[in-house]
C-alpha cells in the first residue's frame, strides 16, 4: 500500500484547542482504521521484525520473477526478511557473489551448485524456479539450419551457465561441433547477447523467451526451441550455502516461506505480477509482458518449489562425460529438501492453494 504524505504550509491557530480537539475527534477513528487495514494487509499476526538480507539473480529474465514478486508484493517483510535484491548478470558470477557470502541467497542454474561443491564450496538448492531450459537458439536471418552454424560465432551468458547447457544440447541433437570448429563467446547477459546479434559480432546466440521474442521482431530466426526438447535441467534455483543455513536457518526457512507464497502470489494476481515483469524487464509493451507471464508463470514455473533430482542428474550426466567418476554422485547431495517439508508438514502450501 503506498501512502501520499501530506504537508500543512500554515496554520492559522485561532480557536486552537477547539480546532485541535475537533481535528482529533475525526482524525482518531479514521487512523485507527488505517492502522487495522495495514496490519491485515502485510499478514496481521505474521508480522515480525525485519533482519537485512543481500540476495542476487543472474537474469533480466521472468525466470527470475519468483524472486521479484515476492520481494515487490512485500512478502519477505512480511515474514521478517528486509530483502536488497540485486542483479548479476550472469549465472557463473552470481554463484561467486554467494559463495563468498556477500550475497548469501541467490537465483541461478543449479548447475553452478554442482560445479561450486566439485571445486570445495558448500552451496546447496533449496528451493526450485525452473527446470527446463527455457531458450531459442536465435541466428541471424540468413541461417537456415544449425549446421550451418558451423565455423561461425556463437554466443551465451557464460561458461558453466545455463545458455551453456542449452546451446551444447541443441548442437548435440543437431550434430554441430562446438569449439574451434565453431567458437563460442561469452557475452555476460540477454541484452549484451541481443546488441551482438544486432551489431553482426556474432550468427547466434542462446537467447530467453523474451529476448527471442523481442529478436524475431528484428527479423531474427528463432531456429531451435530448446525447452521443446525436453530435457530437465536446473535453470534456475533457489541457491544458499549450508555455511549460511547453519548459521542462519529460521532466516532461510522465512526466505523459502516467502518464496513459496510469491510464487502462488504471481499466479492468482495475474495484472500485479505483469506490472512487476514489466519494470524488471523495462518493457511497456503490455501484450508482450502478458505473453511472457503465459509462458513462465502460468506455464513452466511449477506451483510447489520442490528440488528436482532428475534436473541434477542431468548436470551430473554431463560433467561425467568428462569425468566417468562424477557419474557415481548422487544428485541428492546438493539438494536440501527440508524448508520445502517443514512448509509441508505444517500444511502452508496446502492452505496457500485452498
Amino acid at each position: 500500500m503506498v501512502l501520499s504524505s501530506y504537508s500543512v504550509d500554515r496554520l492559522v491557530i485561532a480557536s486552537a484547542s477547539v480546532m485541535a480537539k475537533a481535528v482529533l475527534r475525526k482524525a482518531i477513528p479514521f487512523l485507527l482504521t488505517l492502522v487495522a487495514n495495514l496490519t491485515l494487509s502485510i499478514g496481521g499476526d505474521q508480522l515480525q521484525a525485519a533482519e537485512k538480507l543481500r540476495a542476487v539473480y543472474n537474469a533480466i529474465g521472468t525466470g527470475q520473477s519468483p524472486l521479484w514478486i515476492p520481494h515487490e508484493a512485500g512478502i519477505f517483510r512480511k515474514y521478517g526478511v528486509d530483502v536488497e535484491l540485486l542483479y548479476v548478470g550472469s549465472g557463473s558470477r552470481t554463484a561467486q557473489v554467494v559463495v563468498s557470502g556477500e550475497a548469501p541467497i541467490g537465483m541461478f542454474n543449479g548447475g553452478l551448485v554442482v560445479n561450486a561443491n566439485l571445486a570445495g564450496a558448500d552451496l546447496v538448492v533449496v528451493a526450485d524456479g525452473l527446470n527446463v531450459l527455457p531458450f531459442f537458439l536465435v541466428t541471424a536471418p540468413r541461417i537456415k539450419n544449425i549446421n550451418e552454424l558451423k565455423g561461425q560465432k556463437i554466443g551465451i551468458t557464460r561458461f558453466g551457465s545455463a545458455t551453456e547447457y542449452a546451446l551444447r544440447y541443441a548442437a548435440e541433437k543437431g550434430s554441430l561441433r562446438l569449439g574451434k570448429e565453431t567458437p563460442v563467446l561469452q557475452l555476460g547477459g540477454q541484452p549484451e547477447m541481443m546488441a551482438a546479434l544486432k551489431n553482426g559480432l556474432i550468427e547466434a546466440a542462446v537467447l530467453n523467451p523474451e529476448f527471442a521474442i523481442l529478436a524475431a521482431r528484428e527479423g531474427f530466426n528463432r531456429l531451435v526451441d530448446i525447452g521443446a526438447l525436453g530435457l530437465a535441467f536446473p535453470t534456475s534455483s533457489l541457491n544458499t550455502s549450508r555455511t549460511f543455513i547453519q548459521k542462519k536457518r529460521d532466516m532461510v526457512r522465512q526466505f523459502v516461506r516467502a518464496y513459496v507464497e510469491g510464487i502462488h502470489y504471481a499466479k492468482t494476481h495475474r495484472q500485479f505480477a505483469i506490472d512487476v515483469l514489466r519494470r524488471y524487464l523495462r518493457n511497456e509493451d503490455v501484450a508482450f509482458v502478458a505473453a511472457v507471464y503465459e509462458i513462465y508463470i502460468v506455464r513452466l514455473i511449477p506451483r510447489v518449489a520442490h528440488p528436482s533430482a532428475d534436473a541434477m542428474r542431468t548436470v551430473l550426466s554431463q560433467l561425467a562425460l568428462k569425468d566417468p567418476k562424477i557419474a557415481t554422485i548422487s544428485p541428492e547431495q546438493f539438494l536440501d529438501r527440508s524448508f520445502l517439508q517443514e512448509l509441508e508438514k505444517e500444511r502452508f502450501i496446502e492452505t496457500l492453494w485452498k
